[in-house]
């Protein structure tokens, strides 16, 4: 349980560190992006008297550089706020209204029912509110703020082709995610390196089709607001690369944690490789599913198959499903040694 208890921590820090690191370079990205906009994009007469048209000011840093800077970066603080806040409070109600799950009870699915039960009371938490995907695909997730307001989905595609042994292990491995938070890790994840990919896109749409001023600035914005600009645009390309790939570098680990945390509840790990054997072999792409939500879910929704080369691995949200399995598999010969 120590173990298991450090990982939750860890967790939980990891949420913060991903809040913060996502924060910063929102902020960066915001500041850069006000600058351009001042000094490409808008009259000189509107910003106090300083024309950056007509060369940069005596001081680059002085009061029209640092005010673009502070009201870009508390905007940026402030949306991300209210993102954080809608994400905590109502992110889980989003996702399930956006996958099509629909809540359902104990008479419509009794062994689905006992086996999270049986599940809950093994690993000291709640019962979930568990929902059903009407799709032929097979896939399931979990998601919610904290294990109190957690919930778990399955498609009728994967729940219609389980033994009861792999639903065991494909709902521990849903309740893994509640337990060790890992739920909230993703939804802070997703809506955080969505703020940094939305605002990047909005800027290089605005340097597309920038006006007339845009247009005028860019002619002469001196040395200075060359560097800013060059800078802007770099940081544009690379700012969501880098929260994209700390985010799927997140979202891989956890799938490994929730397995592993799934044999402990369990104590059989092949019912879960079977599970994930079976997934591996279902082609057919889950129509409910989109790429802010495809890292939530057991395995990737758009392709059965992981990717083969060890470069495009860096993008794939899950680790390799024969990879997993072989883990798995070894967690079960050395349990048994």
């Amino acid at each position: 349980m120590a173990a298991f208890d450090d990982l939750i921590k860890s967790n939980k820090r990891n949420t913060v560190f991903l809040g913060v690191a996502v924060t910063l370079v929102l902020c960066a990205l915001a500041s850069a992006i006000a600058l351009v906009w001042v000094g490409f994009g808008a009259a000189p007469e509107r910003h106090g008297g300083y024309a950056y048209d007509s060369g940069p000011p005596a001081s680059p840093y002085g009061p029209p550089f640092m005010h673009t800077v502070l009201v870009a970066s508390a905007a940026a603080l402030a949306v991300a706020l209210l993102f954080i806040l809608f994400t905590y409070f109502g992110g889980a109600s989003a996702i399930l209204a956006v996958s099509g799950a629909k809540e359902i009870q104990k008479a419509d699915d009794p062994q689905l029912f006992n086996v999270i039960e049986e599940l809950a009371i093994a690993t000291g938490l709640p019962k979930p509110r568990i929902f059903l995907i009407d799709d032929t695909a097979m896939n399931a997730f979990a998601t919610g703020r904290d294990p109190q307001h957690a919930v778990v989905a399955i498609t009728t595609g994967l729940r219609a082709r389980l033994t009861r042994s792999e639903l065991q292990g494909v709902m521990a491995h849903e309740l893994a995610h509640v337990r060790n938070y890992d739920i909230r890790l993703a939804m802070f994840a997703a809506v955080m390196v969505g703020l940094v990919v939305l605002l990047a896109d909005l800027f290089m749409r605005y340097l597309w089709w920038g006006g007339r001023g845009g247009r005028r600035g860019r002619q002469g914005g001196g040395p200075i607001m060359l560097v800013i600009l060059i800078a802007a645009i770099l940081l544009a390309i690379l700012a969501p690369l880098f929260a994209k790939l700390l985010q799927l570098a997140i979202s891989r680990q956890r799938e490994y944690l929730a397995d592993a945390t799934a044999v402990e509840t369990t104590r059989y790990p092949e019912g879960l490789a079977s599970a994930l054997a079976k997934l591996e072999a279902d082609t057919e792409v889950l129509e409910a599913a989109n790429r802010a939500t495809a890292h939530l879910y057991i395995v990737n929704p758009f392709k059965a198959g992981e990717q083969r080369f060890k470069f495009s691995r860096l993008f794939s949200t899950h680790p390799d499903i024969q990879d997993r399995i072989q883990r798995l598999l070894s967690l079960g010969r050395a349990g048994g040694a």
